[in-house]
């Protein structure tokens, strides 16, 4: 890879060596280093480049569809930001519009039932989630809006409540919140097991033919292959003739994909496992605190150590990450605010006692996210514009919010390249979510959201605003 190539603005190859993130101290012994066969086959139905929660589903549904598959990972099997994230999946249901908390509804609960009913060993458990509010302004602007999911939208009823007095925030462990919301939705889990398991089934259950998983192989360039519809598929191992690719790059799309620099752009996160004060009451829900200059979230693990996951703190630095597609190192600025950034915001220890000023990490990590231009994932089939055709298609750039949504797009884009978009129990993406050049157009140039804070007042005014 020559950097020196690249676009300003474009991502490159995920970086060969990374940051060692919690969930990859148990790795896959079944996956790591798995090359389903010594060398590339020549020619492949569909290659699907990427292995994490987007690549897994896509390509157990395109093989329950009767397509073979090759998946091709630039590192080891779910590497990238499923392996590197937060651990939690929440959907945003009172701060979405009411089609798009379905769909994350829909998503969350098809997670659940797969990790329920085939026993997933993924520490699947709905906790719920508390998200923490500052200002009055944004308690008044959740209120309406929770008043108005439970008056006109019935099946969104009992989806979010608010929290105002004291006593209810203190036993939610948010005392110095102005408010909070609790949503039932929200589970912990193991993000890199479950994708580890998809990928396991797959091994064990299909031949080499119909699923073939080939790590430490980046995909460098894709090329349309002279008088076809077909695929050239570039690698340092070789050259594979598809008649589709699925890319499912999220943060790294645009390196492959030019011309959507700008439009899914990459983003480092940072994550750290820190261990509890002596003394703490473990809290039995996921968090989200928000502030005017960074956002925080954090679940608790179930571990002998209950270690506590906690990221964000990425606007605390100049830049907050964007435009990095890096995940080689930490920030030590964002470090230190990280294991810092509990005492304010939670009670750990019991009431009157004093809690720890800054806590210790066993492990600190950062992933690269793909941002999108207009906050919604980019599905469906690329246009020749932004440099596709026949046969390639996308689907990435989750914004920071992939687990409540990304399984289930990736079955939508797996269901329009075997034609059965619209059949009945098919999956329906939101409009928004759909790959247009002319959503690329609107899309161009704007301005990436600087803080969930931000990002929710202004949304829950829009939502407000709409429901009259």
């Amino acid at each position: 890879m020559v950097t020196a190539t690249l676009r300003e603005g474009q991502s490159g190859l995920p970086s060969p060596r990374s940051t060692r993130s919690f969930w990859h101290r148990d790795l896959s012994y079944v996956l790591l280093g798995r090359r389903s066969t010594p060398d590339l086959p020549v020619t492949a139905d569909v290659v699907v480049v990427g292995s994490g929660i987007t690549g897994a589903f896509a390509a157990r549904e395109l093989v329950a569809g009767g397509r073979s598959v090759l998946m091709l990972e630039a590192r080891e099997a779910c590497w990238g930001a499923t392996g590197r994230n937060g651990g939690h999946c929440q959907p945003m249901i009172y701060a979405s519009k009411p089609h798009i908390a379905r769909f994350e509804l829909a998503t969350f609960r098809f997670l659940e039932e797969i990790a329920t009913k085939f026993n997933v060993p993924c520490d699947w458990k709905r906790v719920g989630g508390v998200h923490a509010l500052p200002t009055d302004e944004l308690v008044h602007l959740v209120a309406k809006r929770i008043a108005s999911l439970d008056k006109h939208h019935g099946d969104l009823k009992n989806t979010a409540a608010l929290f105002t007095e004291p006593d209810d925030l203190a036993a939610l462990r948010v005392p110095n919140a102005r408010g909070a919301v609790l949503q039932p939705y929200a589970a912990k889990c193991w993000p890199y097991k479950f994708v580890a398991w998809i990928l396991e089934t797959l091994v064990a259950q299909q031949s080499t033919e119909v699923f073939n998983l080939q790590t430490t192989t980046p995909v460098t360039h894709l090329q349309r292959a002279d008088g076809s519809d077909s695929w050239v598929v570039h690698t340092p191992r070789g050259q594979v003739v598809a008649k589709s690719v699925l890319l499912a790059t999220n943060a790294y799309t645009s390196h492959l994909l030019p011309r959507m620099t700008g439009l899914i752009v990459p983003v480092r996160g940072q994550v750290s496992a820190l261990e509890p004060p002596d003394g703490s009451v473990a809290l039995a829900h996921s968090h989200v605190w928000l502030a005017q200059e960074s956002d925080d979230y954090l679940v608790q693990r179930d571990d002998p150590l209950e270690m506590i996951v906690v990221g964000g703190e990425r606007w605390s630095v100049p830049g907050g990450g964007e435009g990095i597609w890096k995940d080689d190192e930490i920030d030590e600025e964002v470090a230190v605010r990280l294991r810092r950034s509990l005492r304010p915001a939670l009670k750990l220890r019991p009431e009157g006692e004093k809690e720890e000023e800054e806590l210790r990490a066993r492990y600190q990590w950062t992933g690269i996210m793909g941002y999108s231009a207009d906050g919604h994932p980019f599905v469906g089939a690329v246009p020749e514009e932004l440099g596709g055709g026949t046969g390639l298609w996308l689907c990435a750039g989750y914004t920071g919010h992939g687990m409540p949504v990304a399984a289930r797009c990736a079955v939508a884009v797996s269901e329009m390249m075997l034609g059965r978009q619209g059949e009945a129990g098919s999956v329906e993406v939101p409009e928004e979510f759909l790959l247009s050049v002319e959503r690329a157009e609107r899309a161009k140039g704007r301005e990436l959201a600087k803080s969930t804070f931000e990002e929710l007042r202004m949304g829950l005014e829009e939502l407000v605003e709409m429901d009259g």
